[in-house]
């Protein structure tokens, strides 16, 4: 499951919610001031490796 960011609207708190994909945060409310149906950010994310590594987690399976 990604982690996804929000902001509250009205104390500008940013939290991180484990989230299923597609969920939209509705039932949400912000956990310092109580506020519902925080704002999602948009979060940047870095990913380290050479530019010649493979990001792949498994190898290719059937293919030669």
């Amino acid at each position: 499951m990604p982690i996804y960011e929000y902001e509250c609207a009205v104390c500008h708190h940013e939290f991180d919610v484990l989230q299923k994909i597609g969920e939209d945060g509705k039932e949400l409310k912000c956990p310092k001031c109580g506020t519902p149906n925080p704002k999602k950010v948009f979060s940047v994310f870095s990913s380290s490796g050479s530019s010649g590594e493979s990001s792949a987690a498994c190898p290719s399976k059937g293919f030669s």
